[in-house]
């Protein structure tokens, strides 16, 4: 049974009554972020009942030694770990001297939490009745500023209901935090330095091996019902932490408030001697604002955000609150400031997979960003996997790939390969192919050509260059195969020519030479400098013709359908449906070995070469192959809902699209895989935009046109959304039997609807 606990609500997440076992899970779905640092939403105060302290800074990691059970040659070394970092928010509370802590308060009243998403704030309050039956009512708000991305603010306030009381206020920074997720138990931080005046508080810590350095600071001011207080401080101070400390007695209904500002100032952005300087300066613009001023420009960020990336649902609460918590989360992760940074699958609200960078980014998340954001964003995305290239040859070479091949990473922070699963590691090699299917994508919705020989067509050869030496010819098939691989769905594992990877392994090729010609022709310097980098010969490229060419498909006659991979059809064929419920997930039911000798599919697999390359098949292919896959899908990755939605809506089958996306939406907040405790699905919200951008609404580029197919469930009475479109910005509202479309630029453009060519004029709604 799924959790139910999030009240429905447009724009806020919200929970109500005090559940110790929701604690963890709350952490996950409150959590905050702004590209380039985060946090769960752990409580300020201490809690003893159990928790998860998470703090992250966006491009900071740790290469965590690997560990496995046996070495294979070409294993990573090392598992980058997203690193906890540490913790300024903290604040210890005593109530007179019994410390406040809501696992073991006498009882608490009226807890509720609501993280605002229309203007970025998260707020907690509640009321505790302490031991010797005090009654204070807490109440925190707290954000983390788009506008100056090194500063957080708290506003932390205790008011004492039935008897005056002794308030102390502890704010902290603790630099001697672990991570959860540590292969060794090893501690990754070591303490530098720490400085206390009357301006900022700061600890600098380092980390092995990578020596990061991070200046994690804190300013504090007291308040008593809104006016501004001082109060002579302790301090508490240990190698790796510091902790002020006020006292005061505050009458009955009275508000004694804390505002802390706090956050981090990292060597990968300020000279290593200046840490504690640009900490000061953070400080000081944060006193000028204050508290009042700085959320006010909060909720201005965000709402530039929301009048290009929301889209709006009429008549079902909870879808609309789904597709909002998807956006917001994905802004908070990533705002394209930094192409040295880039979408990891828990953001910053776990530890769980490590890394920063999974085919996720290329496969779905490129979308998104190119569409609700300026094009330059994409683009940064397209050039991290550039700057990534050397790397990316060097993984191959570590695995036996000679002569510039490129084999881009399944998890990485810097551009090498640091999973240790062999699984995944030396066989989920169709990464490669999403990585030049992005740049087809960007350059399909952009335009933009530059891409290609400034950066894009180094990364294509190098990724055809893999293709070609990766498969081997056999004389059984007379075909060229690609074995010991693992697909999309990740329940098979040393599998032989799964459809999906050796069908993007051809178009890989085929686009690389497509575009070498085009290069040689229309960029002829660029061409002549690519070809002296690389030594690319015409010799070599017939070679990459007569492998692509001749690929074989694993396909069968008797179902009419491409197979999975060579003896899918040996397995037993048993449906989800006939699947008994207390056996699912399976992932955390069964053992592995009998989920690899099972028919089921995690996730898209022959359907995911459906979406990527919808033209190539007709509708009725796509419906026999649907028909025959989706029956065996599990959907225990959260990346595959959104693509079953996706073509269900396409089929017309509303029905299934909507129940898709319901769950693509809401997997989080409803917990369907029974693990939002662990963290976030970030990467897969992404997917929660394409269903309705894409499937409900229908969204293509066909004829360098935008093209709509507009299609809406039965349970919403409209929805619309904007797209950002080669400078020009096109919104779509559907209703049930009525379409508009508004442009808002300066020229009219052609746009294709539901197969009619039909002309948009500026700021003029065209309904239809």
């Amino acid at each position: 049974m799924n959790q139910n606990y999030i009240i429905p609500n447009q724009w806020s997440i919200i929970e109500e009554g005090f559940e110790a076992e929701r604690v963890r899970s709350s952490e996950s779905l409150f959590s905050l972020g702004n590209g380039a640092m985060g946090q769960r939403a752990n409580f300020e105060e201490n809690y003893t009942g159990e928790t998860f302290q998470g703090s992250y800074i966006a491009g900071i990691y740790y290469p965590d030694k690997t560990r496995v059970g046996w070495w294979k040659n070409g294993y990573p070394e090392y598992f980058a770990k997203v690193l906890n970092a540490p913790n300024w928010i903290g604040i210890h509370v005593e109530i007179n001297n019994e410390i406040l802590d809501l696992a073991t308060c006498k009882s608490i009243e009226n807890y509720r939490r609501e993280l605002n998403m229309k203007e970025g704030w998260y707020k907690r309050s509640f009321e505790a009745v302490m031991i010797d039956e005090t009654r204070v009512k807490v109440e925190s708000i707290r954000f983390l500023s788009l506008q100056i991305d090194e500063l957080g603010a708290i506003r932390y306030s205790v008011t004492p209901l039935n008897r005056e009381a002794k308030i102390t206020f502890i704010p902290y920074i603790d630099a001697g935090i672990e991570n959860e997720d540590t292969n060794w138990e090893e501690k990754f931080w070591e303490p530098i330095e720490i400085l206390d005046d009357e301006l900022c508080t700061s600890v600098t810590a380092r980390t092995l091996k990578t020596r990061f350095e991070a200046c994690t600071y804190m300013h504090n001011e007291l308040a008593i019902d809104s006016i501004p207080i001082n109060i002579d401080k302790t301090i508490h101070s240990k190698v790796d932490y510091i902790a002020h400390s006020y006292t005061h007695l505050v009458a009955v209904n009275s508000t004694f408030t804390l505002f802390k500002y706090g956050g981090y100032v990292t060597s990968l952005n300020h000279d290593r001697t200046t840490l504690r300087e640009a900490a000061e300066k953070v400080v000081s613009i944060a006193l000028e604002a204050g508290f009042d001023k700085l959320l006010a420009q909060q909720r201005e960020a965000w709402d530039a955000i929301w009048q290009m990336a929301d889209i709006t649902i009429e008549g079902d609460v909870k879808a609309q609150q789904g597709i909002r918590f998807n956006i917001f989360q994905l802004n908070q992760t990533y705002l394209g400031k930094d192409d040295r940074l880039n979408i990891g699958p828990k953001g910053f609200t776990g530890e769980k997979y490590g890394g920063s960078t999974y085919w996720d980014t290329e496969a779905y998340c490129i979308p998104f960003y190119m569409a609700t954001k300026d094009e330059k964003v994409a683009r940064s995305l397209l050039k991290y996997r550039y700057n990534h290239l050397e790397k990316a040859i060097e993984n191959a070479e570590k695995l036996g790939f000679t002569n510039g091949a490129a084999l881009y990473p399944m998890v990485t922070m810097n551009g090498e390969e640091c999973h240790n699963e062999w699984e995944i590691t030396f066989e989920e090699i169709h990464r490669n192919g999403a990585i030049s299917f992005a740049i087809f994508n960007y350059l399909r919705y952009t335009g933009d050509y530059s891409y290609i020989p400034e950066m894009g067509l180094e990364v294509m050869i190098g990724i055809a260059r893999f293709w070609h030496q990766r498969a081997s010819f056999s004389t059984f098939q007379n075909k060229y195969v690609i074995l010991g691989v693992t697909g999309p769905n990740e329940y098979e594992n040393n599998v032989n020519n799964n459809w999906y990877t050796n069908y993007i392994a051809q178009w890989c090729i085929q686009f690389a030479i497509e575009h070498i010609e085009k290069v040689k022709t229309g960029f002829p310097e660029d061409y002549s400098r690519i070809m002296g980098v690389t030594k690319l010969t015409e010799n070599e490229i017939q070679q990459w013709i007569k492998v692509a060419e001749n690929m074989y498909f694993p396909y069968s006659e008797k179902h009419g359908i491409f197979l999975q991979q060579d003896g899918f059809l040996d397995k037993p064929q048993i449906t989800v449906s006939d699947l008994p419920k207390e056996q699912r997930p399976i992932n955390q039911k069964w053992s592995w070995d009998r989920i690899l000798r099972s028919p089921y599919i995690k996730q898209a697999d022959v359907l995911q070469g459906f979406y990527f390359f919808e033209d190539h098949f007709s509708k009725d292919l796509l419906e026999r192959h649907f028909d025959f896959y989706e029956p065996f899908t599990v959907h225990e990755s959260s990346l595959s809902p959104c693509v079953h939605s996706i073509q269900a809506a396409i089929l017309g089958r509303m029905e299934q699209a909507y129940t898709f996306y319901l769950r693509t939406s809401r997997l989080d907040l409803d917990d369907y895989n029974k693990e939002v405790h662990e963290g976030l699905h970030i990467t897969s919200m992404a997917g929660t935009w394409m269903s309705i951008v894409e499937g409900f609404g229908g969204m293509r580029i066909k004829e360098d046109k935008m093209s709509f197919e507009p299609r809406i469930p039965m349970q919403w009475e409209a929805y619309s959304f904007k797209v950002n479109f080669r400078g020009v910005i096109v919104k779509l509202t559907v209703k049930h039997g009525k379409v508009k479309l508004l442009l808002e630029g300066n020229m009219p453009i052609n746009v294709i609807l539901n197969g009619e060519e039909i002309t948009l004029h500026p700021n003029k709604e065209l309904e239809c």
